[in-house]
Parts: structure tokens; sequence; C-alpha cells
């Protein structure tokens, strides 16, 4: 038993996982009649319940082994399952940061597991003398950190990152969602120094994919083996297995995506700053700004009623909105609109 089993609940050890009809037979040739399919249509088959093609494709863009890969219905369903593995329901507790992400909390209450909430500093990274305190107790079982970090966009400090995962006996699991679009190195390369260590990675961002859903986990093999244990047998269509592979063969053209993303980024950043409504503006790794205004709600509502829809998110950080980067003409838009705007 390693380590990272001694983490995991007592009934997902004892449990018998489903075993599906390509559990038994794994190849692709042959007269299917195990699955109650029906034998007509172009789409009858189930899915690989494991996406081997896909799973061979992602080892090779992301430089990690296939034992090592999980792929989920987006990356919340990876973070419903790391609660399912790890936390006894109304007993064990996980830890975030805020403002970040929304949905760890959400799933946290979904699995009836308690989440402590950590304010970040002044500049949105982790205050070390405010974590490791709660990281000794035993009732602690996963840390989410979102890194570059929605919705302030930077990357949190490593060497803070690295001393949690040095020092905390439990599950940490890292939230790459923006990676593509920063110049930090990636956490995924760190899994053979932390076992416990959960990197999340996804197709929605760079790769243009948000309605195909398919978010990528990297971990142990040990790890990855009770995700796929408990995962639901064929989570992930035929359909959105085949155009995720489509999108990475084309994977030249999306760099180029991702640097006209990044070139915008820059100039809406020195665009916005000229603008009186833009009081501040966050430094970001990710495909969006974090600007803090005169008035949020005021601003929101004024580009609502023109049709430019962006985030307020003056709930976790006042007077801010978000603004994901568009096209080019796109984002001169929202640059005339905000001229015309007047408290």
């Amino acid at each position: 038993m390693t380590d990272t089993d001694k983490l995991v609940r007592k009934n997902i050890l004892e449990l018998t996982p489903y075993s599906c009809a390509r559990d038994e037979y794994k190849g692709s040739d042959g007269i299917f009649l195990d699955a109650n399919e029906n034998p007509f249509g172009p789409l009858n088959r189930y899915p690989d319940p494991y996406q081997s093609d896909l799973k061979r494709a992602v080892s090779i863009i992301k430089g990690i082994p296939e034992k090592k890969i999980f792929l989920g219905n987006g990356s919340d369903e990876i973070i419903d399952l790391c609660f399912r593995i790890f936390c006894t329901p109304g007993k064990d507790k996980a830890l975030t940061f805020s403002p970040s992400y929304g949905m760890y909390s959400v799933s946290a209450a979904v699995n009836d597991v308690e989440m402590i909430t950590v304010s970040l500093d002044e500049n949105y990274n982790i205050d070390l003398k405010k974590v490791i305190p709660l990281l000794s107790g035993s009732s602690v079982k996963i840390v989410f950190i979102c890194s570059p970090n929605n919705p302030t966009g930077n990357c949190m400090d490593r060497s803070a990152v690295e001393t949690i995962m040095t020092s905390f006996q439990g599950i940490v699991v890292i939230d790459e969602a923006y990676i593509d679009f920063s110049d930090k190195p990636s956490f995924k390369d760190s899994l053979e120094r932390f076992p416990n260590l959960v990197v999340m990675h996804t197709f929605s961002k760079a790769f243009g994919l948000a309605s195909v859903r398919v978010g990528i986990a990297f971990a142990s093999e040990s790890i990855i083996s009770y995700f796929n244990k408990i995962k639901p047998p064929y989570n992930i269509s035929t359909i959105n297995q085949q155009t995720v592979l489509r999108r990475i063969a084309g994977k030249g053209y999306l760099k180029g995506q991702v640097r006209k993303i990044k070139s915008e980024r820059n100039r809406m950043t020195g665009e916005l700053a000229r603008l009186p409504v833009v009081k501040r503006i966050w430094p970001s790794e990710a495909n969006f700004l974090l600007i803090q205004t005169a008035d949020a709600d005021a601003v929101y509502d004024f580009l609502s009623a023109r049709k430019i829809i962006v985030r307020n998110r003056n709930s976790v950080a006042k007077n801010c909105i978000r603004i994901t980067i568009g096209t080019r003409k796109e984002n001169n838009n929202l640059l005339n609109a905000l001229k015309d705007f007047r408290l």
C-alpha cells in the first residue's frame, strides 16, 4: 500500500468497480453482441471507456505517461471524484483560497465536506502563515490551488505551493486550466517528487473546446487507478473524444491562437490603463484580466446594455470585473464602450 492509498476512503478501497463489456474484450474488430447495443447506426457503439487513443495523444503533447493520465467529463468531474475518493462525508475537510474558482466549494458542499477558505494576500498570493497551521490536523484531506488563478489571473508563488506539497500529508490538487497562457512551468513535471499531487489541465481554454467538456488529471498511477475505479464507465462520448483528437492534430494552429490571445492581453492591459473608469489592473498569466473600476455594478450594467458581457466579480473582489480576452474587434468594441462610461 502506498502512502496515498492510506488517504483513500475505506469503502472506495473495498469497492468492486462496475465491469462493462469493453473491460472484457479490448479489441476493435469483431462481431459485437456483448453490450446490448443496437446493431444499426453510425454511433451505435459505446465509447472506449478508457479513451485509449486520446490518452495516447495527450501523453505525446503533454509528456506524461498514459498510466498517469485521467480524462474526465470536464475538470468538474475530476474535482468531484477527488472528494468521493479521499473525503468521508460529514467528517473530512478540504481547503482552498479566496477569491478563486467557485466549483471547489460547490463540489465540497454536494459531497458534504466542510470547505476551509483562506483569503489570499493583497497581491492575491498564498499566505503560508495562515495556511500551514490548518494543515497539521488529520481532518483536512485535500488542498485545491488554482494557478493561474481565476479570477485574479496570477500564478501562485511556486515556493509557497511546494512548501504546501512538502508539509501536507493529504492530496494537493493544482488546477492549471489557464497554464497555456502563462510563461511559468507546469507542476505536471513534479509528479515524481510529490506522490500526493494531482494536476488538472483542460481542453476548454487554449484548445477552444469548452462545449466538448474534456478535462485532464495528471497524477501517480495509484491515484489514477482510483479515478478509473469509481468513474462512470462511459464518461466521455465517442464524438467528444474524436473532436479532441482532431483538435490536437491542429496544435500548430492552436499555438498561433494562444500567441494572439497573449498579444491582445498585453495590448488590452495598456489600453485599459488609460481609461478613467479603470483604477487598477492585475497582472495576468491567463486569457482574462481582472480590473478594478470606479463602480463594478454600474460598469457591468452599462456594458450589458450594449450587449458586451463581462463578469462582475464585485462579490469576491471589491469593484472588480473580469474581462475575457476576445478577438481584436471584440476587444476594441469593449474599449470604445468604456470610453463612453460616466458615473
